[in-house]
């Protein structure tokens, strides 16, 4: 490794000078880098020394771009066989955030600030913290395979998360809302008011969702064989992703069997008996496909329904019908109003999530308060939570606390007598 300076004359007859660092990389290729400053050109040969001798080092010329690295990730998911909506997840994230701000960075050039002005500047251009999350998450992939492919040296969105103090992870923490009954979850006469209100093919999937709390992949793959009527639970063991395509559920413990009430099972009895049936290769005796029953809560022709369809045509209509809205508003936040005047009211919860978190909090409620009062394990086991801190993170400040004033009352008596 040695630094030296050249001069030389351009072709406008330009003289031009700069410092040169001179070196081998760890497949004993001759390099060259120029500089326009000797502390420059020094700082680089005593870190690229460093890491031809551990054997890490990628020079420039050899070093592929952030979005040729995220190509080669890509492919790595197909390889792997992950699920067609995770490569789809990882091709928005490529397309919408990655390669329009730094897609023609090289991987040798990336480092935590770069990655944290990276990280600014999708906060400054509007994406919300949680697809700020996602996104880096991604491009940490991106580099974790770049790494393995021998294109990078370093990973520098993981080093940034390992250098943020417990202080800036609690100050993420307290940015994230708790749910809150009547806005993010659906209040008990909200949930009662939906099952009276819906009918014909969405009164058992309303049922089963208020009662089952099951995610709505799980809901749409849904199987008519993972109903057991004599143990009155749901078999979870599959669920449809947004290209209706059928997997195994999200992690392992998405594999879970759901006790169900009475009104589950009764509703789902009298369903079965309308519920649309497939057509099979097979052919009657008068040389017509037979209809089988598969899925649950299919479409018209018995596959597998749309997530969009569930929402736009059962679950917002049902909240109208049922009284469960709120003023629907334009792009600036202004009420809109009808052409008599009147404000215009859209349903009040946007997706099936809300009615899972509604499950949640019947499970953990009291009994006195018309909930099952149930352990926090116990919780996380019926939601299917990968593990129970995501299930207290989320729905920890639902439970009943031991110290309410009633308590303290009969304690303070008991200590001052």
């Amino acid at each position: 490794m040695s630094v030296r300076k050249r001069e030389w004359i351009t072709a406008s007859g330009d003289k031009k000078s700069g410092w040169v660092a001179d070196y081998r990389d760890v497949k004993g290729t001759r390099r060259l880098k120029t500089f326009d400053k000797k502390k420059d050109a020094d700082s680089f040969a005593v870190t690229a020394g460093v890491e031809v001798r551990e054997g890490v080092h990628v020079a420039d010329s050899a070093s592929v771009t952030v979005s040729t690295a995220a190509s080669f990730w890509v492919v790595t998911g197909k390889v792997s066989g992950l699920e067609r909506s995770t490569i789809a997840q990882r091709q928005r994230h490529i397309d919408h955030h990655i390669e329009p701000l730094i897609g023609q960075t090289l991987l040798s050039h990336l480092n935590v600030p770069g990655i944290r002005s990276f990280e600014d500047r999708l906060r400054s251009e509007g994406r919300s913290a949680a697809m700020v999350k996602k996104v880096l998450v991604s491009l940490g992939g991106i580099l974790a395979d770049a790494q393995e492919r021998g294109l990078a040296t370093r990973n520098p969105v993981r080093d940034m998360r390992r250098n943020r103090n417990g202080k800036e992870r609690q100050a993420e923490k307290r940015q994230k809302r708790k749910l809150r009954v009547g806005v993010d979850i659906p209040t008990r006469e909200e949930a009662k008011a939906m099952i009276a209100a819906a009918n014909g093919r969405w009164r058992p999937f309303v049922i089963t969702l208020i009662f089952t709390g099951m995610r709505s992949s799980e809901l749409r793959g849904l199987r008519w064989e993972d109903l057991s009527v004599e143990k009155r639970e749901i078999n979870v063991t599959q669920r449809a992703d947004e290209f209706n395509e059928i997997g195994r559920p999200k992690s392992e413990s998405g594999e879970r069997s759901i006790p169900v009430p009475p009104i589950v099972i009764n509703t789902l009895k009298e369903w079965r008996l309308a519920c649309p049936r497939r057509a099979t290769p097979e052919m009657d005796a008068d040389g017509k496909p037979v209809k089988e029953l598969h899925y649950v809560f299919p479409n018209g022709k018995g596959h597998i329904e749309s997530y969009s369809n569930i929402v736009k045509r059962g679950l917002q209509p049902l909240q109208i019908e049922a009284g469960i809205t709120k003023p629907k508003l334009d792009k600036g936040g202004t009420p809109i109003r009808d052409k008599d005047g009147n404000q215009v009211m859209s349903a009040k919860y946007n997706g099936l999530h809300a009615f899972r978190h509604f499950f949640a909090s019947w499970l953990i409620n009291s009994k006195s308060d018309g909930g099952l009062g149930l352990l926090p394990k116990t919780v996380q086991e019926r939601m299917g939570h990968s593990s129970i801190i995501q299930t207290m993170d989320t729905y920890g400040h639902l439970f009943p606390r031991g110290d309410d004033a009633d308590e303290l009352a009969t304690a303070e008596a008991a200590m001052l007598k």
